[in-house]
């Protein structure tokens, strides 16, 4: 099976990528810095020799690249599934964010789920199946303090991941919206709260695989995890 995973060098990409990679499937990831994404396709093929890992690095924030990285993996093969996380985090609150910060989130949370997705799903469609997960965030769920335009380009994200299931359903093509609450990643490393207090990205990891795992027929259409012990 062929598993395609946008932002994989760290954090809730590189877990999905490790679940993919112990199945023994093939993987094409992806990742804007090129020393991380070194080290993390490094990293996986020796812990899982199984795999067949391919990585390229791309910013998807840029259509160009989405789609340079969309057709490097179709002349790859026909993908089965396509994990949107390309992202990042950038806390503050509207009206004293730093002028054009609406602008990067939008494109980096938003514009690369879209650009990579309409790179990808035509083969998707061809082939008659194909799973989509899109990493949204409780942040597309609800506002919080120092949510910012982040908190409005994964509302964004949510709205991508509900239209592209109502286009895609009748296709035989699964979309399913990923909504993690905190979760621990490099964007909590040295925020002061303890890791027993917050998600692991293994968590968020293996319910996705799990959602791979069903009947044709069936589809999990969201999936919301929070910590044990509720939003931070």
């Amino acid at each position: 099976m062929l598993v395609l995973i946008t932002g994989a060098s760290q954090g809730i990409g590189y877990a999905v990528a490790e679940a993919f990679a112990v199945a023994g499937h093939t993987l094409c990831i992806c990742s804007k810095t090129a020393s991380r994404l070194k080290e993390a396709t490094e990293s996986l093929q020796k812990k899982y020799p199984n795999a067949i890992i391919h990585s390229k690095q791309a910013d998807l924030s840029k259509q160009a690249d989405c789609n340079a990285f969309g057709n490097w993996c179709l002349s790859l093969g026909t993908p089965h599934i396509l994990i949107n996380n390309a992202g990042f985090f950038l806390p503050g609150n509207l009206m004293e964010e730093e002028q054009d910060v609406l602008e990067s989130q939008i494109a980096a949370n938003l514009y690369s789920a879209y650009h990579t997705s309409r790179a990808i799903v035509p083969a998707m469609i061809k082939a008659g199946a194909g799973h989509i997960f899109n990493i949204c965030s409780i942040a597309s769920l609800h506002a919080y303090p120092q949510g910012g335009s982040y908190s409005i380009s994964k509302y964004a994200l949510e709205g991508f991941s509900k239209n592209l299931r109502e286009e895609l359903k009748d296709k035989g093509i699964k979309v399913t919206g990923v909504y993690p609450g905190a979760t621990y990643t490099n964007s909590w490393a040295g925020s002061g709260v303890a890791p027993s207090r917050i998600m692991e990205a293994e968590d968020i990891a293996k319910m996705i695989f799990a959602a791979t795992q069903l009947s044709p027929q069936a589809v999990v259409e969201d999936i919301v995890m929070r910590p044990l012990l509720g939003d931070l």
